[in-house]
């Protein structure tokens, strides 16, 4: 049990890494948290920062989705073998997992984690970025032909009305859609687990959107240059 409760730590720590609030800090002597939306993602470093700054954040935001999931599987032994419709994975020590014992929960525990970890970042006081882009790593991970397809409809939302909120929250709750779908198509032995991954990270990043919702409602929201 010690193991697969310290991938959970370890991915909030992990991401609660406030990359967006160190890169704005270093560069501007400034808190981003006083920029904009207040938030530490990307976007919100782009229009304090620059555009440069605003990539940068991203890249590392969703590095440290990836990072967390990789790193869970390290330490549960997979990658696993899909065998009468389980999951088996291996400990360290050589031992199976039972059916029962599936390490695929554990994975997406730690999948939340990390973007409950960015979303309220022990280091800021709870108050951190959107957890857009530390998703985005996390099911470029998991189900990354979903990651792929949820980039485009973002990419056509925020081409069409120049809202990056409003891109993110439709493309955020697209991905259990087409991790469904998919699973349709070809089943996967992990799609409860990772279904209930989608849905709860899905989840957090509305929620964290709600004051850009409130924003999009009123008509107040700022549209990205």
């Amino acid at each position: 049990m010690f193991k697969p409760v310290l991938i959970v730590v370890l991915a909030y720590l992990l991401g609660s890494i406030p990359f967006g609030y160190l890169i704005v800090r270093a560069s501007k002597r400034a808190d981003i948290r006083e920029t904009g939306s207040g938030g530490t993602g990307a976007t919100n470093v782009s229009r304090r920062a620059g555009k440069g700054a605003g990539a940068l954040t991203l890249v590392l935001d969703a590095f440290k989705g990836a990072a967390a999931v990789v790193i869970a599987k390290v330490i549960l032994g997979m990658p696993t073998l899909v065998a009468q419709g389980f999951v088996l994975g291996f400990r360290q020590d050589g031992n199976s997992f039972a059916a029962s014992e599936n390490p695929y929960w554990w994975l997406a525990a730690a999948a939340i984690a990390v973007i409950v970890g960015h979303i309220f970042p022990v280091w800021l006081g709870f108050r951190g970025g959107k957890g857009v882009a530390t998703g985005v790593g996390v099911f470029l991970v998991l189900a990354p032909l979903a990651v792929v397809i949820a980039g485009v409809v973002f990419l056509v939302i925020v081409l069409l009305t120049r809202y990056v909120s409003l891109g993110s929250i439709v493309a955020a709750a697209t991905i259990p859609l087409f991790v469904l779908i998919q699973n349709y198509v070809t089943p996967r032995a992990d799609f409860a687990p990772l279904l209930s991954a989608a849905v709860g990270g899905a989840a957090l990043i509305i929620f964290a959107h709600r004051g850009n919702i409130d924003r999009l409602i009123n008509g107040t929201e700022t549209r990205f240059k």
